[in-house]
């Protein structure tokens, strides 16, 4: 599975941004999914996941100004971002997994695909 990134920029604080994932070779509606990010000279951390039914979970700091969510007809995971701020600028991965999960949705670990990133800078 090749997943692609797209839709990241330069946003003002307090604006939005709406970041997309494509998967080719597999219908991505039979995969548990996720946003990470990685802010620069940070680890890498779980933005938001979603099941393969639609339930999502996020992490605390972006509670209530993002969302996650897909589009299995298009075959798109995306993450709406409102409201961002200088914390929010990273660069962002979706990440996948086929497989039923053994790990707690935020671990890195659980996750087998990756995609190249796409870059989010916030500026004041």
């Amino acid at each position: 599975v090749e997943l692609v990134e797209s839709g990241g920029g330069s946003v003002q604080a307090g604006g939005s941004l709406r970041l997309s994932c494509t998967g080719s070779g597999y219908a991505l509606s039979s995969y548990w999914m996720a946003w990470f990010r990685q802010p620069p000279g940070k680890e890498l951390e779980v933005v938001a996941g979603i099941t393969r039914d639609g339930s999502a979970d996020y992490r605390d700091a972006v509670k209530g100004r993002f969302t996650i969510s897909r589009d299995n007809t298009k075959n798109m995971l995306y993450l709406q971002m409102n409201n961002v701020n200088l914390e929010d600028s990273a660069m962002y991965y979706c990440a996948a997994t086929p497989f039923v999960p053994s790990l707690p949705w935020d671990q890195q670990r659980r996750y087998d695909y990756w995609g190249q990133g796409t870059q989010v800078t916030v500026s004041s």
